[in-house]
């Protein structure tokens, strides 16, 4: 089966059945083209709805997202974010691996396809001559066999007329033979000609054009199959994302199976919880004796104070079923928060003070982090007066350990709230009424000159406590100086920009292009501490270094 014994006679159609062939293949280029449009659409449309539904940062519904159902629902949203990714994926892969590749392989096709049918108009040019100078060649030895054949004609009439002369007989033989010499040239011209065409024509119809048509016949099955491996490409490339998209849905799956109806219970019992006890029965109020009235001591109304008098109306009491009354409506509408949280009921006010406790320690570390920081500056200056004046960070320095002090008041004056709800409290475990952030060994909870007025649980709130709690941050801050000093870990590496000769007490030299591990990062000294070995480690400038943090580190940033 060949294009070039079997079509040997269809130029025209095979070069129209190519270049459809070229049409069909820039079609699929196209339809992938838009397939990939439409990948990436539907994945940026995913991450937006992803990004819509996500909870704002410090605001309601973040604290809504502590409900298992609220963690499936935001673990769906996650996944949806990886499963808009594959969909990325698969429309970088299709761009590259099939409309990229196939749209070059086109342009190469299609100058291979000028070429073939460039060399098959050559070979139809080439036949079309040879043609046409046989015709010609043909026509020739036509005219000259006739103007032979009148010569003769001519010369045998003179020859016949008598009253001809003998000379004018002898020019027309003359004549009749050199016109029978042309016509014999002219056959021999014709003959020759002629199998030279027949050759030309039997080269081109069984060499010239059946090697032109076999080569485009092959030009042409290449585009067919490279059209089937783009269209298995283009399923392949889908069934590679199969596995990570079934695993977005399995984590669907697995964040719906950890949703727990009991735990969610459970925290909206510690989100809405009271901590008042249920009223007690009410005392029947006997009209029949001539006493006085009085609300019954087992009414819940004993809670808001002993010794106040219930106003009374029309013989009933009010007041006895509080708690299922709505409460300081003129605050709520004035937004007047008192700032004990006295508004609120015990268990959500415990809440509510403990939570205020462990922003104040969060501020008070902060704060100690920036007075170590501006520390180690004022040493640095000190041991390097060329750096800058440690002077001028005396003030700084004054403002850090003020605000410091302030945090430490206002966290022992919420301490003291604390400790005063958790005593009116039913009973709680020690750990659970200890629990106030990460200072609480630092800052035990004592009453400053802001809480005197108010009486701790059991009424022992002394001036001896304040001095004991004082001696124990001493004691504290005194055994953090030692544990500065222990080994510290690794948390990053960095490489030197430039060359620094650390000749002071503290500092390390370090080559320019050295990589050694970072132990400490920049507080905002402008120092960063390394480690080069186990004997060698110390501080060099920030500024001379480029750092590069391990991100499992905990707190690290990356700074160049």
């Amino acid at each position: 089966m060949s294009w070039g014994t079997e079509l040997w006679d269809q130029f025209d159609n095979l070069e129209k059945h190519t270049q459809w062939g070229i049409d069909i293949l820039e079609k699929y280029i196209k339809f992938v083209k838009e397939r990939t449009e439409i990948e990436l659409s539907y994945a940026k449309q995913l991450r937006n709805l992803s990004k819509k539904y996500q909870p704002k940062k410090n605001s309601k519904e973040e604290e809504e997202y502590r409900y298992t159902a609220c963690k499936a629902f935001l673990s769906t949203l996650n996944e949806m974010n990886d499963y808009a990714g594959q969909h990325e994926v698969i429309s970088e892969n299709m761009t590259s691996q099939i409309t990229v590749e196939l749209a070059r392989y086109v342009q190469e096709l299609k100058q291979e396809r000028k070429s073939h049918f460039h060399d098959g108009r050559k070979a139809q040019q080439h036949i079309e001559t040879c043609w046409k100078q046989l015709e010609s060649s043909k026509r020739r030895f036509e005219r000259d066999c006739k103007e032979a054949d009148r010569a003769q004609q001519y010369f045998e009439k003179m020859d016949a007329d008598i009253n001809v002369t003998k000379a004018d007989v002898e020019k027309a033989r003359q004549q009749a033979q050199m016109r029978h010499q042309m016509a014999e040239d002219s056959k021999a011209d014709y003959s020759s000609i002629l199998q030279k065409f027949n050759h030309e024509q039997h080269e081109y119809y069984h060499t010239h054009i059946p090697n032109i048509f076999q080569k485009i016949q092959e030009m042409e099955e290449r585009r067919i199959v490279r059209i089937g491996e783009s269209v298995k490409t283009y399923a392949e490339l889908d069934r590679q994302v199969i596995p990570i998209i079934g695993k977005c849905l399995d984590g669907i799956v697995k964040a719906a199976e950890s949703i727990d109806p009991k735990n969610d219970s459970q925290l909206a019992i510690e989100a809405y919880k009271s901590g008042f006890e249920p009223p007690g029965d009410i005392e029947f109020e006997d009209y029949t004796q001539p006493m006085k009235r009085t609300v019954s001591d087992n009414s819940l109304s004993n809670s808001r104070g002993e010794g106040k008098s219930e106003l009374k109306f029309g013989g009933k009491s009010k007041g006895k079923l509080w708690p299922f009354i709505k409460k300081n409506k003129l605050s709520l509408k004035l937004g007047a928060t008192p700032e004990d949280f006295s508004n609120l009921p015990p268990e959500q006010r415990r809440k509510k003070l403990q939570q205020k406790v462990d922003e104040l320690n969060k501020e008070i570390q902060k704060e100690m982090d920036q007075r170590d920081a501006i520390t180690k500056m004022k040493d640095v200056y000190l041991k390097n007066p060329q750096m800058g004046d440690p002077a001028s960070l005396d003030h700084k320095l004054a403002e850090v350990s003020q605000n410091i002090e302030k945090l430490r008041l206002e966290a022992q004056k919420f301490e003291a709230w604390l400790a005063e709800v958790e005593g009116r409290l039913p009973a709680r475990s020690e750990q659970a009424r200890r629990q106030s952030g990460m200072y609480d060994v630092q800052n035990p909870p004592a009453v400053n000159s802001c809480a005197q007025d108010r009486e701790s649980p059991d009424g022992s709130y002394t001036e001896e406590q304040s001095q004991e709690s004082e001696v124990k941050v001493l004691a504290t801050d005194f055994d953090d100086e030692f544990d500065d000093e222990e080994s510290l870990p690794a948390i990053g590496t960095c490489k030197a920009l430039y060359t620094f000769e650390g000749q002071n007490e503290g500092t390390i030299s370090v080559v320019e292009g050295e990589t050694v591990y970072v132990i400490e990062e920049d507080k905002g000294d402008g120092w960063t501490r390394i480690r080069r070995n186990e004997d060698e480690e110390g501080y060099v400038p920030t500024s001379y270094v480029e750092v590069y943090l391990d991100k499992n580190a905990k707190g690290a940033k990356t700074y160049i």
